[in-house]
């Protein structure tokens, strides 16, 4: 369940914001990155990561030695992620924007325990990269404890969307400039086989199809 406060609500073109959990939970799933935002011995530090929503939590995961992880880990922290979808060119310079969704989650994360470490690393590799999983050799004991994994509640958070052409000045339309939408779309290229491999082996399927969710066309 995701709450509406103060802190998360939209003050700037409020009708871009959106709280409906399901539009949080799909920006979430699309995105690759997010960043976290902490704040150590007084100094805002804002560091990109990889993340992974599991149900109502999203997490964060590095080493052990992270000194962003052991830094959030003692307080409350911003989480953004942001997928641009476009370059809106207008008439004018002043109304040229982007095409974009993002998010905001606000909250304090907790230490994902020992016992539940390898299944929430597991399900990072697999919300990553669907279908990798079953190719791997298991964790050992010693690469799970060397890992810090982290989640943060999915609770106080909100979504920003911008959709659409330019939004020019009335008078502006009768000038013959041309207007619109550059969509920005993400592919991926052919795989690169590690040159140290021993084996001919074909690449799996969940490399040569793979494809983020989202709509966005997300595509190789």
């Amino acid at each position: 369940m995701t709450t509406r406060t103060e802190r998360t609500t939209v003050k700037r073109m409020a009708d871009r914001g959106d709280y409906d959990r399901a539009t949080i939970d799909a920006i979430l799933d699309e995105a690759i990155v997010c960043h976290v935002g902490t704040i150590e011995n007084g100094t805002p530090m804002v560091i990109p990561t990889l993340h992974a929503r599991l149900g109502d939590h999203l997490l964060l995961h590095g080493s052990v030695a992270s000194r962003m992880l052991r830094s959030a880990r003692q307080q409350e922290i911003c989480v953004t992620v942001t997928l641009v979808d476009g370059f809106v060119l207008a008439r004018s310079a002043f109304h040229h924007s982007i095409n974009y969704r993002s998010v905001v989650i606000l909250g304090r994360p907790e230490v994902v325990p020992l016992e539940e470490k390898a299944a929430a690393l597991d399900h990072l590799v697999e919300r990553l990269v669907p279908g990798r999983l079953p190719h791997l050799r298991p964790m050992t004991d010693a690469e799970v404890k060397a890992t810090a994994i982290l989640r943060l509640p999915i609770t106080e958070a909100s979504a920003k969307v911008r959709t659409g052409p330019p939004g020019d000045n009335d008078e502006d339309y009768d000038l013959p400039i041309w207007a619109g939408v550059l969509p920005i779309v993400t592919t991926y290229g052919e795989p690169q086989t590690d040159p140290a491999m021993r084996f001919d082996i074909d690449v799996p399927d969940h490399v040569t199809s793979y494809g983020r969710p989202g709509g966005n066309g997300a595509t190789r």
